[in-house]
């Protein structure tokens, strides 16, 4: 009997110890999350719940919609700016300031458990974003603003079923029309490859061809004020690009002949794949090399003729190690990372955001693209990927293929970005 008499006043103490904090200390609201462009937010400090509204860590929020902030400790203010808004909000007041405007608040920012919580909706709002709260899983569900951003659309590969042009253009060959080329920056031809001698070549064993009536892809993508580039593919299978490489005389034909084509294009970009898989150690060392001595070469002429490079590789995380990201984004001028086909599908965001933060470790984001493989997608993943890049700051993102991006992903794009003339 005493041990219940004892049992009953404990709970009736802790009760009453409960009924005591205020509605915020007893529900600390840990199970609030927080995702924009569908990635979660992570908080040193979770978010919390105030007279119906939601509180966050103000510097997570604004690293993740690309919002540059400060904190005055004097006046206890947070100044915030995307470089076209600008926001102002005081500790504890329920005034803020939107580009000099005042503007009343439900709830005032506080300062708890050492960190500057801000309202969630108004931040987030007042920088384009738009907000979504889903009450039932206690989930904030932000999506960014547009960003205008660089596309590359790859035209490769195409049939009747899946064709480039119909996809880009919006009619069947030769027709044209607006298409989806509102939403395409760069066409990424994927018309040659090269010989064993370092002869370019315009059919391939891999499928990389150069359709007929070529040079009326080439008139309508300008009329569209759409920007060219040549690629050249090529796969390392039997060292086949190891032996080419390894060729000073092949190199030397390859690089002439890609210059000379070249004059019909802005840009030239080589997809050379498979380098590094089985190589290891000095012959690794070897192997990432040549191909940048490669890309030396190429870069040099290519800007000497006023065009540009860009390279297509295999993501840092990849199996295959031949590519030097370091050395390569010194020489060229933009990178795409094909991140993926590491297995899953969709293609594994943390893989994927892996990938993107290694390659940014040693290349400034304006010179990085994100390759998104149309295949492994859904148009709500595609919507994280093309999030992971908004996050990252990069120039853009490539996609795989024209012919394969459904209109449900066209669409999800078109909320996200804007593509850069």
């Amino acid at each position: 009997m005493n041990r219940l008499l004892l049992l009953i006043f404990i709970v009736v103490i802790v009760l009453i110890g409960a009924l005591a904090l205020p509605a915020s200390a007893r529900g600390q609201n840990n199970d609030i999350t927080v995702a924009v462009d569908g990635l979660p937010v992570a908080f040193d400090v979770p978010p919390v719940i105030r007279d119906g509204r939601t509180l966050v860590p103000f510097r997570a929020i604004a690293e993740a919609i690309n919002v540059n902030v400060t904190w005055d400790g004097t006046t206890r203010t947070v100044n915030a700016t995307d470089g076209k808004t600008f926001i102002k909000l005081l500790i504890g007041n329920c005034t803020a300031y939107y580009n000099e405007s005042s503007i009343s608040l439900d709830v005032a920012p506080a300062i708890l458990g050492g960190r500057t919580l801000v309202p969630l909706r108004f931040f987030s709002e007042a920088f384009g974003c738009t907000v979504l709260w889903e009450s039932t899983i206690r989930s904030v569900k932000i999506t960014s603003a547009p960003k205008t951003i660089t596309v590359t659309g790859f035209y490769a590969l195409g049939d009747a079923r899946t064709s480039s042009w119909t996809d880009l253009f919006g009619g069947v060959y030769p027709e044209t029309g607006t298409g989806n080329t509102d939403m395409v920056s760069v066409v990424a031809l994927g018309w040659y490859s090269l010989s064993q001698e370092g002869i370019l070549l315009t059919s391939s064993g891999t499928g990389w061809q150069r359709p007929p009536g070529w040079e009326k892809v080439l008139e309508s993508a300008e009329g569209y004020g759409l920007k060219t580039e040549m690629v050249i593919h090529l796969t390392d299978s039997d060292n086949f690009i190891t032996c080419l490489l390894s060729d000073e005389s092949a190199t030397t034909t390859a690089v002439d002949e890609i210059v000379k084509e070249a004059g019909a294009y802005q840009s030239v970009n080589l997809d050379f794949e498979g380098l590094g898989l089985s190589a290891a150690g000095e012959d690794l060392s070897a192997v990432r090399y040549r191909f940048t001595d490669f890309v030396r070469l190429l870069s040099t002429r290519l800007k000497s003729a006023g065009k540009t490079l860009t390279l297509t590789l295999h993501a840092p995380n990849s199996a295959y190690k031949g590519y030097d990201y370091r050395a390569l984004g010194e020489l060229s001028d933009r990178i795409i990372i094909m991140a993926y086909d590491y297995g899953p599908k969709p293609e594994p965001v943390n893989l994927v955001t892996e990938a993107v933060a290694m390659a940014k470790a040693v290349i400034p984001p304006e010179k990085l693209m994100l390759g998104i493989s149309a295949p492994s997608e859904t148009p709500e993943s595609m919507f994280t990927k093309v999030g992971i890049a908004k996050r990252y700051n990069l120039d853009g993102i490539a996609l795989w293929r024209l012919g394969l991006v459904s209109q449900e992903m066209w669409d999800v794009l078109r909320t996200a970005v804007v593509a850069r003339n």
